[in-house]
């Protein structure tokens, strides 16, 4: 399947827990203030990957514990990104991924393909980077307001944060 990638790190330490392969999606409505990824919010940048060529990539990287979708807006490209993140999950591996919205604002569009996405998400790292709220001493966030959620243990009522906000 194909999916639209600004780049890809093999090897990051900070954009979740353990050692990563991260892919940073092309494309973003958001357009943060001071975004990290600038060149990866243009729809028309970047190049377009097979996800078969991306899990080799993972295959071929023993010390990794998962993989880390971020952008861009990795929401924008669901169906790849689902299907990515179920072949991950049958190596045996975790799936992270950040999001400019933030999971209310995911369920609330209530399309099945980021649905998907979301029942496919270990963990997920959500809200807009806000500069006025920027505190680089938070563990794998750079604002306040964003908040890291384990999706596996959270439900509608109850969210599952894996640090205190």
């Amino acid at each position: 399947m194909k999916l639209k990638v600004a780049g890809i790190v093999d090897d990051s330490v900070v954009d979740g827990e353990g050692y990563r392969l991260t892919v940073f999606v092309q494309g973003c409505p958001r357009r943060c203030k001071n975004c990290q990824n600038r060149s990866a919010q243009p729809f028309n940048g970047g190049q377009e990957m097979d996800t078969a060529e991306i899990l080799e990539r993972v295959a071929a990287n023993p010390l990794l514990s998962g993989v880390t979708f971020s952008g861009g807006e990795p929401f924008c490209q669901p169906r790849p990104l689902t299907e990515l993140a179920r072949q991950v999950h049958r190596m045996g591996l975790n799936v992270w991924s950040y999001s400019g919205f933030t999971l209310d604002e995911l369920w609330a569009k209530q399309d099945p393909d980021v649905d998907g996405l979301l029942t496919e998400i270990d963990v997920l790292v959500d809200g807009d980077y806000q500069e006025d709220k920027r505190d680089l001493s938070l563990p794998f966030r750079g604002s306040a307001n964003q908040r890291i959620i384990d999706l596996r243990h959270s439900t509608a009522d109850n969210l599952a944060l894996k640090y205190a906000c």
